[in-house]
């Protein structure tokens, strides 16, 4: 080994050993930092307002401290926009991370100089931890790619504003820049198709070690890179590329047409970052379940998903979780989020340590290729273009189509059933397509990249959901065809009945 690979394995050993160390002592890191979070933001607007001086245990936090999601956050947000400090957190935040939003459109999610090590500390402790458990510390003999968005920040407010990745291209390690691609000039490029094709100039020549990216956007990758250079396999282009690191989507549904592409099989390693915290990662390659993120700034309560729609819904701390419930996952951080919704469900593998796998949103959702589609978005999309052509639609659902035949690209499937003869399905399906890059910023990215063709729609025949309902056992009552999923059962259900 050269001496940098020997230093970076001594220090992997020391981070791998440091995880473990936290990872027993998690109840205990929780009940700090809940009230070294309280503390900390005590004089803040919201510290005022919701009285953190007077919290002295976990249940003065929930009796003080409300469930939010953003739209209940949002009064306190554009206070920061408007140039406020000491709104939500002290000062003011180094970044705004947006993202897709609601009925708010865009959310702007604040990430402070405090919660910076959340973000950029656990994906390097998740690399280090798999050094140091596989010894592979060749990953930093070759070159890495990570696949995301452009880095560009804009400003306002004297707050830099841009999409999460971007930030942490700004917030990345000097000692790793030298290993990186795909270059800055390259990642700004906004054009997917045109950046695809310089990351793929930049890196067919290099000794591609680590690749990291959102599984159908390194499928895409991949498939483009071999068509250029003629190679069989990714392993004949880059015989050294050793891991993938992913999250934000299932790795399931595109694993094995990955692994056709790449010529066999590599270590992987699963992420679950979000824009408002690093909340869990894969610390061991045999086991898929995500190690919770107890000690970097983040505070963790759990609504049981079964209870979540009660009037008041029971809150519970770390140590009364249980094995295999489904619990939406709350975050408390050190950027100024308090009692915040992420919207995920989560499911605890074991309790000590303590790891989780992602079982679900509490709603439904599509975000098949990480486009994180929800209810209100499709309904607004029909909404538009049924008033605009004076539809007539008795009901209808949404569905990925992750792997379609004859080699399509993917789509959303939308299957309607109208009232009257069905209207020109091509022109509404434009029309449809374009409300949704409308209502979307995830689903227009994947379409401007080709990652997504333009949505379908198909044509049910007249009672067709009444049928589906009622070979369900929901026909009547306060049962709902679900507006959206994020796989193909309602769909193919509804296809075999025609």
């Amino acid at each position: 080994m050269s001496l940098k690979t020997n230093l970076v394995k001594l220090y992997a050993d020391f981070v791998a050993g440091q995880i473990r160390k936290w990872s027993t002592t998690a109840i205990t890191d929780q009940r700090f930092i809940r009230q070294n979070l309280l503390q900390q933001a005590q004089s803040t607007r919201f510290g005022i307002d919701h009285d953190f001086a007077g919290i002295k245990d976990y249940s003065g936090f929930v009796n003080h401290i409300p469930i939010r999601d953003y739209e209940d956050f949002k009064p306190y947000i554009d206070r920061i926009l408007q140039g406020e400090e000491n709104v939500l957190w002290k000062g003011k935040p180094s970044y705004l991370a947006k993202t897709s939003g609601t009925t708010s459109g865009i959310k702007y999610i604040p990430i402070s100089k405090e919660s910076i090590p959340n973000h950029i500390g656990t994906a390097k402790a998740a690399m280090m931890n798999y050094i140091s458990q596989t010894g592979n510390v060749d990953i930093f003999k070759g070159k890495m790619v990570f696949l995301s968005g452009s880095p560009e920040l804009e400003s306002k407010a004297n707050i830099f504003i841009g999409r999460l990745s971007g930030i942490v291209h700004h917030e990345m390690p000097a000692w790793i820049r030298p290993n990186k691609l795909p270059s800055y000039e390259t990642n700004c490029i906004e054009d997917w198709e045109s950046k695809l094709l310089a990351i793929i100039s930049e890196t067919r020549h290099q000794d591609m070690t680590l690749i990291s990216g959102i599984p159908p956007w390194v499928q895409m990758y991949f498939e483009r890179l071999l068509q250029q250079s003629g190679k069989a396999n990714i392993k004949e282009l880059f015989p050294n590329f050793s891991l993938f690191m992913y999250g934000g989507v299932n790795f399931e549904p595109y694993r094995l047409q990955l692994e056709t592409l790449i010529g066999g099989s590599v270590d992987s390693i699963e992420l679950y970052p979000a824009s408002e915290g690093f909340i869990a990662f894969q610390n061991n390659i045999s086991d898929p379940s995500l190690l919770l993120n107890t000690k970097s700034g983040i505070f963790f309560e759990f609504i049981p998903a079964s209870e979540y729609y009660q009037a008041t819904p029971p809150r519970l701390s770390l140590e009364d979780v249980q094995i295999g419930v489904d619990y939406v996952i709350l975050i408390t951080n050190n950027a100024g989020l308090w009692s915040y919704n992420l919207g995920d469900t989560v499911r605890f593998t074991t309790l000590n340590p303590f790891k989780i796998t992602v079982s679900g949103r509490i709603k439904h959702f599509i975000s098949a290729f990480g486009e994180h589609v929800i209810g209100k978005e499709v309904e607004e999309a029909m909404r538009i273009v049924a008033a605009k052509y004076l539809l007539k639609v008795n009901e209808f659902t949404v569905s990925p189509q992750v792997n379609p035949s004859h080699g399509e690209l993917p789509y959303h499937e939308w299957l309607i059933e109208f009232a009257d003869e069905s209207p020109h399905l091509n022109v509404i399906s434009k029309e449809l397509d374009h409300a949704m890059i409308q209502q979307n910023i995830y689903y227009k990215d994947l379409r401007d990249g080709n990652i997504l063709q333009q949505l379908k729609i198909s044509s049910l025949k007249k009672d067709s959901f009444i049928r589906y309902m009622k070979e369900e056992g929901k026909l009547g009552g306060q049962n709902k065809v679900p507006r959206l999923s994020n796989d193909r059962k309602i769909a193919d259900k509804l296809l075999s009945i025609q």
